[in-house]
């Protein structure tokens, strides 16, 4: 896991928190993925409310696709992890299957991936801050995004096309745009991230947010 946090201070603009997080790939320990991911939301709201509770902008490689339950923990705060197998968690091994609880489930959480997973040994999991994805709260092209008005994909390369990457944000801001990803039959043109032209296997993430309450741009 590698996690950045810093303060933005401005004399014209309320002061805000910035993250960042690369989460761990491996799509077996969805004990591991929410353990990490808790750590990072603990660590913003914590730091949010040191500095009086400012507004907080999150992002990051979650290496969790949109249909996922760590996709549901950080939009809903809470998560029944007992509803759901380990592996499925981040939505990367069976990323068209339904993954509500399934009372025929063969695999059981251990006490020890409860620990990792929550840090206290519970079955559930919660946090405090109201998170908002910046591109499902901006409009974007048919081509370029899913129902959910997430990308369709962020990341490509021979084995994966998907949505891994977001921007997240508290409540006190509303996304004013975004930049939108490339629609996916121009990536499978490239035949696999990175190349020539591409650096990476991932997409850039972009958006411009502006304080609720006061119009302000970020």
């Amino acid at each position: 896991m590698v996690v950045r946090m810093f303060v933005v201070r401005s004399v014209s603009s309320p002061s805000f928190l910035v993250g960042n997080i690369h989460v761990l790939y491996n799509p077996n320990r969805g004990d591991i993925k929410l353990g990490q991911v808790r750590l990072f939301l603990e660590s913003a709201q914590r730091l949010s409310h040191e500095w009086g509770d400012i507004p907080v902008v999150l992002a990051g490689d979650l290496n969790s696709m949109p249909q996922s339950a760590m996709y549901q923990f950080l939009t809903s705060n809470k998560l029944d992890i007992q509803m759901h197998d380990r592996k499925q968690i981040s939505g990367q091994i069976y990323p068209l299957q339904n993954r509500s609880f399934n009372p025929r489930l063969s695999y059981r959480w251990s006490n020890e991936e409860l620990m990792l997973a929550t840090g206290t040994g519970a079955s559930h999991l919660i946090h405090q801050l109201q998170l908002r994805s910046a591109y499902v709260g901006a409009p974007g092209s048919s081509r370029t995004r899913e129902n959910s008005g997430e990308p369709l994909a962020t990341s490509y390369h021979s084995k994966f096309m998907g949505t891994v990457d977001y921007i997240w944000h508290t409540t006190e801001f509303v996304p004013v745009r975004v930049l939108d990803t490339l629609p996916v039959d121009i990536l499978r043109r490239t035949r696999g991230l990175p190349s020539e032209k591409w650096g990476s296997d991932h997409l850039s993430l972009v958006c411009e947010l502006a304080f609720a309450d006061e119009g302000s741009e970020t």
